[in-house]
C-alpha cells in the first residue's frame, strides 16, 4: 500500500527484459555479475547525473539483490484477497478502537491539518491506520535494497529505477540516512507510506522544524498524506460516497464490470433510477457519483464520488480505497456495512487470525509467532487442517475453519480451565 502505485506502468525495454530473463535462470551466485551490470547501467544513465559519488558510497552497502522482494511482487493483498477478507483485517475492531483513541489524542493536530488542506481528518486517520497501523508497522526492508532489486529484476523496472534515483536524492539531501531508510518491500516508507518520488513532490513539513520527516514525525506524515490527497483531487465538504440499495430491475447496471465507477450521474439522477440509501431514504442533490459494486450485484453497492477517486490515486486498488473509506466512517461513529457480502465464509480479523494460530499450535502445528500474519507456516497448517476436515484446501482461513477448530478444541480448553 503506497502512493502513486505502479500497477499500470508499461513493461521496460527489451534489453532490460533480457536482463530479467538472465536473472531468472541463474543461481544466486551467478546473478550478481548481471545485477552489478544493471547497477552500473543505472549509475551511468543521464537520469543519475545529479547523484554524487559520495551518495553512491553511502548507498553501496545496500546495493544488493533481495530475493524476498521479488517474491512479494505479485502477492499484494489488495489484489490477492477477496474484498471481504481485506476489509475484515483493515477495518477490524482493533483498528477502529485505536483510530478513535488517536483521533481524540491528536485532535488538535488533525483538526489543524484538516483546515489547512481541506481533507477530512477521518480519512487522514484511516490512511494512517491502514498504511502503517498508526505508525507501528512502517516496514523493515531497506528502501535502497528493495528499489535497486526491483530496478534490475521483475516487472516495471523503468518505474522502479525512477524511484530508486529519487531515494538516492533523498539520502543525498540529508533528509534520511541510508542505514535508516527502512520501509516496505516495494520501497514505500514512513507512517503514511510514500514512494520516494511522491515524497520529493508532495511531502511537507507539518511540524515546522524545517525537515520533512514522515518516519518520525506524526505531523509531517499526516500533513503529507493530506497534501497528497488534496493534490489528487479531494474536495472539502463532500462525501467519499454512500452505500445504496438498487431495485432488482436495476441489477443489470452492475454487470460483469462491477458497476460504473467512473460513469458519473448526480445523486438525484441515480435516485430517479430507483436507487435509495440503505436506510430507505431518497437520494438527492447534484453531487456526481459512479456506481461501485466490488462483489457484484448481490453484495454491498455504493455511489462513489471524486473523493473516492482521490483515495484511489493514493493506492490504485479498489479494495484499499473502500477500506480507507469504510474505516473513516467507522472512526466517525458509523456502523458496519448494511449489506452482507456474498459469501458463507467471511474473513478473519487480526484478533481472530491470532486465535486461529494458537488453535493450530495447540493441534501440534509449528508456527513461530502468534502475530496474525498469514505466512507460509500458518498457510501450511491451514491446508493440513482443511484437508483433515474435508474442507476445500486453499490455505485461506475463514470463519468456517476457525469455528471448526474452536469446536474441536473445546474439551481440551475446558480441561485446562480456559
Amino acid at each position: 500500500m503506497f502512493p502513486v502505485l505502479f500497477h499500470r506502468m508499461v513493461f521496460p525495454v527489451l534489453g532490460l527484459m533480457a536482463a530479467v530473463s538472465l536473472l531468472s535462470v541463474r543461481s544466486p551466485g551467478e546473478q550478481q555479475p548481471t545485477f552489478d551490470r544493471c547497477i552500473a547501467s543505472i549509475r551511468a544513465s543521464q537520469a543519475a547525473r545529479r547523484i554524487t559519488e559520495r551518495t553512491w558510497e553511502k548507498a553501496a552497502p545496500f546495493l544488493e539483490r533481495d530475493g524476498r522482494v521479488i517474491e512479494q511482487l505479485d502477492a499484494q493483498p489488495e489484489f490477492r484477497l477477496p474484498v471481504w477478507d481485506y476489509l475484515a483485517v483493515m477495518a477490524d475492531d482493533e483498528r477502529i478502537a485505536d483510530g478513535q483513541r488517536l483521533l481524540k489524542e491528536q485532535s488538535a493536530l488533525l483538526t489543524r491539518i484538516e483546515r489547512r488542506y481541506g481533507v477530512d481528518k477521518h480519512i487522514i486517520a484511516a490512511v494512517w491506520g491502514i498504511e502503517s497501523n498508526f505508525g507501528h508497522g512502517q516496514g523493515g526492508y531497506s528502501v535502497l535494497r528493495s528499489l535497486v532489486t526491483l530496478s534490475c529484476e521483475g516487472r516495471r523496472q523503468a518505474y522502479f529505477r525512477r524511484e530508486f534515483l529519487s531515494a538516492l536524492r533523498i539520502v543525498q539531501s540529508g533528509n534520511i540516512a541510508a542505514e535508516d531508510f527502512k520501509g516496505s518491500w516495494a520501497g514505500a516508507f514512513g507512517q503514511t507510506q510514500f514512494m520516494p518520488g511522491s515524497f520529493e513532490r508532495l511531502a511537507v513539513d507539518g511540524d515546522g522544524d524545517g525537515r520533512r520527516d514522515i518516519i518520525g514525525s506524526r505531523a509531517d506524515a499526516l500533513a503529507s498524506a493530506a497534501n497528497y490527497l488534496r493534490n489528487a483531487g479531494w474536495r472539502a465538504g463532500r462525501p467519499w460516497g454512500v452505500e445504496v440499495r438498487l431495485p432488482e430491475s436495476r441489477r443489470a447496471l452492475i454487470g460483469a464490470r462491477g458497476g460504473w465507477r467512473r460513469a458519473r450521474r448526480t445523486f438525484r439522477a441515480w435516485g430517479a433510477l430507483g436507487l435509495k440509501r440503505v436506510d430507505g431514504s431518497a437520494l438527492s442533490g447534484a453531487t456526481q457519483a459512479g456506481l461501485f459494486a466490488p462483489a457484484g450485484p448481490t453484495g454491498p453497492v455504493f455511489l462513489v464520488t471524486r473523493n473516492f477517486e482521490a483515495v484511489y490515486r493514493y493506492n490504485a486498488a479498489e479494495s484499499y480505497t473502500l477500506a480507507v473509506a469504510h474505516l473513516a466512517d467507522r472512526l466517525r461513529g458509523r456502523g458496519p456495512l448494511a449489506t452482507a457480502w456474498p459469501t458463507d465464509d467471511l474473513g478473519l480479523s487480526r484478533a481472530e487470525r491470532r486465535e486461529l494460530q494458537q488453535l493450530l499450535i495447540d493441534r501440534g502445528h509449528t508456527i513461530l509467532r502468534v502475530d496474525g500474519l498469514l505466512l507460509e507456516p500458518t498457510r501450511d497448517a491451514v491446508k493440513a487442517e482443511q484437508q483433515r476436515l474435508g474442507h476445500e484446501v486453499t490455505g485461506r482461513p475463514g470463519q468456517k475453519l476457525l469455528e471448526a477448530l474452536r469446536r474441536a478444541s473445546s474439551p481440551q480448553r475446558t480441561s485446562r480451565g480456559i
